[in-house]
Order: structure tokens, then C-alpha cells, then sequence
């Protein structure tokens, strides 16, 4: 089989993005894998598929894999490169767009600037909606015991996402704690881990350990949490910025039972052809 694929970041967060629409195909595990295969494949964090819409009042339908083959439910920097996408495709002309995804529909508005701005939906606290292997929801919860005691903060975002503080993000354990809180009996469908240092009300840094990935230049999702879980420990403001290793995003959220704005860029990057 012989596709057509495009190649796009968010902030170095990099994504396969392939049109589903006008050309027919299936992908397996080992096809996304190959796919995402920085030696053998194009290579990136994630594969994005654009589909006809599935679910009513929407435009179009998304499907996010990771790099290791497995379906995840949404990616923030990916819904942003979504959009880019099906406006340089001509798939639609709409500066509102509105996307099915395996965790409900969100709205993608593309801006005047070039930069793309994206309602995250509702975040959920309730453990059985992250889901959390805990019996009452708590604005943080105790990890670990003794020297690696830790407290974490935990949210969906349409995927389940853990948030601890740190004092210098340049100095946190990312890739030896990130796979050890990801793979905890805590998550039974694991975590992504976001690493936060907060700098200012309005600014924080951050690292993210991506379920399935290993840590990206920038996680939209993980971004999203952060400011959140940082809002709910009277850390953060309504308006936050927040700075990845690969470039930032602005995190907007009123309050609970509010929807999350994010705003940022896309970037194409080419075209091209493989055979699978």
C-alpha cells in the first residue's frame, strides 16, 4: 500500500498526519509503529488520522496513535496541526471547526495570526473519570513513602494526567520517575506525567513524560493539566502561559465545570509518499 502522508509539528511535539478521508486505508499496531520509526519510518511521536465525521453536529472525525501502535484518546498540539491540516487540504474552508474524537468533540478556531486555538472540553476530577484507582477525589495524592514520597495532582483532559511540582523543571528526574508514575497501579490505564515549575501566577515551565511516547518537546494535553491542577492548589491564574522545551502555549480556564482554551502554533513541515 502505497500513502500519502504529511508531516507536521506542534512546538517539536511531531505528528504522520494522514488524510483518511480521500484515501481508503486501515492501519495495524506494526504499521503505525513503522510509521513512527525515526530510523526505518518518516518518524514521530504520534500518527493523526483526519476521518469523515462519525459523530453528529461535526466536521470531521480524529484518531490519535502513539508511537508505540496504541490509540490514545486526544492530543492537544495534534488538534492544533489537525486544523492547519484540513485548511491547507481544502478539506473545508471554516475558520470553526468541529472535531470528533474518541473522548467527545472539541472545537478547533483557526485565528487570523496563523495560530490555532482549541477548546480542550471540561477537565474531570473524578477519579473514576481519569480514572484514578483511589475511592474520593483530593486535590493531590500521596505517591510513594519515605525518600520518594511524592504528591501529585490528577485530572483527565480526555486522557489521564498526573502533575507534580518542582523546584527547577531543568534538574526533575523526567525520565526515571515519568515511565515509573506512568505505568502505577494507581492508573489503570496509565498516565501522562507533566513535571511543573511555576515561575510567576501567569508562568510556568514544564516537562512531559508522554504514556506510550517517552517525554515530547511540548504535550498540548499535559500543558493543559498543569494549569489546571496549578489553578486548583491556588498556585495559577485564570490565564497561564506555559513554557515547553519546544516552544509555548497560552492556557486559558475560567474555573470548574469551564472548558480549557489553548492556544499555539502548527507547523507543516512536508510531504511525501511511503510504501507500508
Amino acid at each position: 500500500m502505497r500513502l500519502r502522508f504529511t508531516k507536521m509539528h506542534g512546538l517539536g511535539n511531531d505528528f504522520v498526519v494522514i488524510d483518511a478521508v480521500r484515501q481508503r486505508l486501515t492501519l495495524n499496531a506494526e504499521q503505525i509503529r513503522y510509521l513512527a520509526d525515526r530510523h526505518f519510518g518518516v518518524g514521530c511521536d504520534q500518527v493523526l488520522l483526519v476521518e469523515a465525521p462519525r459523530i453528529d453536529g461535526t466536521d470531521f472525525h480524529y484518531r490519535i496513535f502513539n508511537a508505540d501502535g496504541g490509540e490514545v484518546e486526544q492530543c492537544g498540539n495534534g488538534a492544533r496541526c489537525f486544523a492547519r491540516y484540513v485548511r491547507d487540504e481544502g478539506l473545508t474552508q471554516a475558520d470553526q471547526i468541529r472535531v470528533g474524537t474518541a473522548a467527545g468533540a472539541i472545537v478547533l478556531q483557526v485565528r487570523a495570526d496563523g495560530q490555532v486555538s482549541v477548546e480542550m472540553g471540561i477537565p474531570r476530577f473524578n477519579p473514576t473519570e481519569i480514572p484514578l484507582q483511589v475511592r474520593n477525589r483530593a486535590p493531590a495524592y500521596d505517591l510513594g513513602s519515605g525518600c520518594e514520597a511524592m504528591r501529585i495532582g490528577a485530572v483527565s483532559m480526555g486522557n489521564p494526567h498526573a502533575v507534580l511540582a518542582v523546584g527547577n523543571v531543568d534538574e526533575a528526574p523526567v525520565g526515571e520517575l515519568g515511565p515509573r508514575i506512568e505505568r502505577k497501579s494507581l492508573f489503570p490505564h496509565g498516565a501522562n506525567v507533566g513535571f511543573m515549575e511555576r515561575r510567576a501566577s501567569d508562568l510556568i515551565r514544564l516537562r512531559v513524560w508522554e504514556r506510550g511516547v517517552g517525554e515530547t518537546l511540548a504535550c498540548g494535553t499535559g500543558a493543559c493539566a498543569a494549569a489546571v491542577i496549578g489553578r486548583l492548589w491556588g498556585e495559577l491564574g485564570e490565564s497561564v502561559q506555559v513554557q515547553l522545551p519546544g516552544g509555548t502555549l497560552l492556557i486559558d480556564w475560567r474555573g470548574e465545570g469551564e472548558p480549557v482554551m489553548m492556544t499555539g502554533p502548527a507547523t507543516r513541515v512536508f510531504d511525501g509518499e511511503i510504501d507500508l
